[in-house]
């Protein structure tokens, strides 16, 4: 083997491909964010539109 060869080094249990289990949890949760559309406003909290009062004469 020579100096510029990697030396091999046993698997990681948390690694696979150099991907570590936080960063593929973190990426699975940004396009789940991403691509979900945003929720409907919940009818219950939506204020109801402002009464119009009569214009003065």
């Amino acid at each position: 083997m020579s100096a510029t060869e990697p030396k091999s080094r046993p698997p990681r249990p948390f690694m696979l491909s150099g991907v570590s289990m936080r960063d593929l949890l973190a990426s699975c949760a940004a396009a789940e964010a991403v691509s979900t559309p945003p929720r409907l406003p919940d009818p219950a909290t939506v204020a109801e539109p402002p009464m119009e009062h009569p214009k003065a004469a």
